[in-house]
């Protein structure tokens, strides 16, 4: 019986690409899903203060940040499945206390933990995919789970729409509960650990402290990972300010998940194209690129905005630039993630750890001052794009001239 729960053949590729996608999309989805309920949250826990309930977002997220810098050396020490099956058994633990929570601090704080634990998806997988491909390949195989990765944020909102509208908001929990059981069981049942004994790393201070030193002091990952910060930064104001712009700006809060939905399958078919064009034209290259292109089409609509179209004008326009920023995101994240993972093979767990919580932590410092620019308009958001986008574009060509095998 232990042996049948312990497979040791490794996946096909196929299905190892779906169940990387379906431990690092829990993430989204656990953020997602939640969007629909926060004024509902907040009118219920917190009548005296509903704007709390947005905190329900936040809480995730600084939990998140916590378990990022734990779960990757800890997975370098003791293997990937383990860290990750422990991780899985916190985010249902936090959903269950969620279901549970009578008062907004026992919800925030569930919300913690349940970040907390869902960081071992998010870092471990990454961790996992570094085990066992490389460069270009491990490009393409990101590439590939982020356009399965993409469903979910495309779905999430109006999933936690449609359980609202026949339940309950704590019923979004019990849906946490399930896609954290599947995958568990996924992953007990059919993946086979990629760290074998000899290749782990013991968790002691001076080996994080060397590895930390190593990462941080390497310009090739810290070039791509100051990309990715600003990469992520535009994509947390998205969350942030979207919401209001189709409400007060376009009074389209209605008709808000199916556009959501709309530029996450934008963004999908983005992945799939540099899933094909990564093996041609290389990582570098393709990003720069997904740069340029970000940089010039929020120029132009910041221009034309600025200017002021007449409605419904203004809101397709608006939606035009919704695709085109998504299109270009779909080019940049895969590609920077395996830029900046490449020497990292040896330390994956810790590297993985690093390269996402520096990104995360830094993006959302950076998306605070954006998004509380919000004026009533969707110009704070755009310019905040272009700022961003230069600022990447910028380190791009700086990463030009470290010289990088296969990149």
């Amino acid at each position: 019986m232990i042996t049948r729960l312990t497979p040791t053949k490794p996946l096909r590729f196929g299905e190892f690409v779906a169940l990387m996608a379906l431990m690092m999309a829990s993430v989204a989805f656990s953020l997602d899903a939640m969007l629909p309920a926060l004024p509902q949250i907040g009118q219920e826990l917190s009548p005296d203060a509903p704007a709390r309930g947005q905190l329900v977002i936040t809480s995730f997220v600084l939990g998140l940040g916590l378990g990022t810098l734990i779960c990757g050396p800890v997975s370098d020490a003791y293997g990937r499945k383990s860290v990750l099956l422990v991780g899985i058994a916190l985010y249902l633990l936090g959903a269950v206390l969620a279901i549970m929570a009578q008062s907004i601090e026992m919800l925030l704080a569930a919300r913690f933990l349940q970040g907390v634990g869902g960081a071992a998806p998010r870092v471990v997988a990454t961790a996992m995919i570094r085990d066992l491909y490389e460069g270009r390949i491990m490009a393409r195989v990101t590439s590939i789970i982020m356009t399965l990765f993409v469903l979910v944020p495309a779905l999430a909102p109006s999933i936690g729409a449609g359980i609202m509208w026949i339940s309950h908001w704590r019923m979004i929990f019990l849906a946490f509960v399930v896609f954290g059981l599947v995958a568990a069981l996924w992953l007990t049942l059919r993946q086979p650990e990629t760290l074998p004994p000899e290749r782990r790393r013991p968790l002691r201070p001076r080996r994080i402290g060397a590895a930390l030193v190593e990462i941080t002091t390497n310009p090739h990952v810290m070039v791509y990972v100051l990309a990715l910060t600003f990469a992520f930064a535009p994509l947390y104001v998205w969350l942030s300010n979207l919401p209001m712009i189709f409400d007060d700006v376009y009074d389209r809060a209605s008709t808000f998940p199916f556009w959501f939905a709309l530029t996450a399958v934008i963004a999908g078919t983005a992945s799939v194209s540099n899933a094909h064009l990564v093996l041609r034209f290389g990582m570098q290259r393709i990003a720069t690129l997904g740069f340029l292109w970000q940089l010039s089409i929020s120029l132009i609509f910041l221009g034309l905005i600025t200017l002021g179209l007449p409605a419904p004008w203004d809101f397709g326009l608006f939606i035009g630039f919704m695709c085109a920023g998504f299109f270009s995101i779909g080019l940049t994240f895969g590609n920077l993630n395996a830029l900046a993972m490449q020497p990292l093979g040896h330390i994956a767990g810790i590297g993985a750890s690093v390269v996402m919580s520096f990104s995360t932590i830094f993006a959302g410092l950076i998306a605070v001052p954006i998004s509380l620019a919000y004026d009533g308009t969707p110009i704070p958001l755009i310019a905040g794009m272009v700022l961003c986008a230069a600022a990447a574009l910028a380190l791009m060509l700086i990463a030009r001239h470290i010289v990088v095998q296969d990149a």
